[in-house]
């Protein structure tokens, strides 16, 4: 293992900017703020203070599972409370779980997962490393597989770690309850995952596991695990599930909600001004750069009159792409919206198409992917969503190769026909 960095007394580094370090208490409510549960607060204060104390950082760990090649601004919840402990001097490890990944985490699963061949895992983690620097300082993040130390273990080595654990411990998980109680299969792979995630803290040394709230049960057999191998539990940061665009589900990509943290800036501007207003707040304190002071400054004003709901929603959004993107980008990404949806113009980088002969408008709108039907295309265009240089069109026109100008699908899609 790395041997951790010197910390040193009395200074936090902060984009290389060397600062007084906040004191515990500070630290215990930054760290803490947003958190759903603190498992093991107390031992969260007394770790500081050691730390300090002897000049060697936290390991903190964040692991993550290459289920697939897109990471969201859900996924950021967690990296941005990994980004606050990196900003007080502490070693970030994010852990990329190549092994684990293919027994699949059976946390919230009717059925079991898919098992994903080496080749899948290793070609979605390949993206994980440019994604998580968007949040994470490059240059001060430990990255790990653990494939190497779960792939060395022997099988004797399995037997034993899975002696430390009970069938009926198992069968307290609520999905698995569920799945024993419906008749339907749980298979022996995936009772090792959440002992597999335990091991990886055991290896690590961890002090501090982030991890969303629906992954209780698995960092909860990681403190029962490291205490039964006599090691220091580590402390649990459980935060929130950040729910999807729509304001209702838990953000994912099957379920076409999310917004990517590889999005374009000005298309992760648009997709945040697209979410129901009173998803505004917990994107606000949850997905974006803002301190919890700041957080909280912007939702008073809004409480006050002091600040409208449509500037919230601008200053939620310029944020998030800050946090991903820079300020340059966040600047370029508001500006470039309210030119479109305020001034009512055109993006400047629009896809080219080109007819190849006449064609009906609402199969265009097929082909463009604006519509999923030809019945849909008629909707749109019947509700005057659809119009070319801003003329709404109303279905009877044939588009040939030498129609041009800005065509417009509702308020977010546009295409240069000509």
């Amino acid at each position: 293992m790395t041997e951790r960095p010197l910390l040193t007394p009395g200074v936090c580094d902060l984009g290389g900017i060397l600062v007084e370090s906040p004191s515990i208490e500070e630290q215990i409510r930054l760290l803490s703020s947003g958190a759903l549960e603190v498992i093991g607060l107390e031992d969260l204060a007394a770790k500081l203070r050691q730390s300090a104390q002897a000049k060697r950082p936290l390991v903190v760990k964040l692991g993550a599972d290459p289920s697939a090649p897109d990471l969201h601004i859900g996924h950021a919840v967690v990296l941005r409370k990994l980004r606050q402990f990196q900003d007080l001097g502490h070693q970030v490890v994010f852990l990329i779980g190549d092994f684990t990944g293919r027994v699949g985490d059976p946390t919230l699963r009717s059925d079991s997962r898919r098992q994903l061949s080496a080749d899948e895992v290793a070609e979605n983690a390949a993206t994980y490393r440019q994604q998580v620097h968007r949040i994470l300082d490059p240059e001060k993040t430990r990255l790990e597989f653990n494939s190497t130390w779960l792939g060395a273990l022997t099988f004797s080595e399995v037997l034993e770690l899975a002696a430390r654990q009970t069938v009926a411990r198992m069968l307290e998980r609520e999905d698995f309850k569920l799945r024993f109680k419906d008749n339907r299969p749980i298979y022996l792979h995936e009772f090792f995952y959440p002992l597999m995630q335990g091991y990886d803290s055991v290896a690590l040394g961890a002090d501090v596991e982030l991890g969303g709230s629906d992954q209780r049960f698995n960092l909860l057999t990681a403190r029962e695990l490291m205490r039964d191998m006599g090691l220091e539990p580590e402390v649990v940061v459980l935060m929130p599930l950040l729910v999807g665009t729509d304001g209702q589900q838990k953000m994912s990509k099957s379920l076409g909600n999310q917004i990517a943290l590889e999005d374009a800036p000005e298309m992760m501007f648009g997709k945040a001004m697209s979410i129901p207003d009173q998803t505004v707040p917990e994107y606000l304190q949850l997905a974006t750069d803002l301190t919890p002071d700041q957080a909280a400054d912007l939702l008073e004003r809004h409480r006050s009159g002091q600040l409208s709901a449509r500037d919230l929603k601008e200053a939620m959004a310029h944020a998030l792409v800050r946090l991903c993107h820079g300020e340059a980008a966040a600047k370029a990404a508001e500006a470039e919206f309210r030119r479109v949806f305020r001034d009512k113009g055109a993006p400047t980088d629009l896809p080219e198409v080109t007819l190849p002969g006449p064609v009906d408008l609402s199969a265009l709108l097929v082909t463009l992917k604006a519509a999923k039907s030809l019945s849909e295309a008629r909707r749109l265009i019947g509700q005057g969503a659809v119009s070319l240089d801003g003329e709404r069109l109303n279905g009877t026109e044939q588009l040939s190769p030498k129609t041009a100008g800005t065509l417009r699908v509702g308020k977010h899609r546009f295409w240069k026909l000509g």
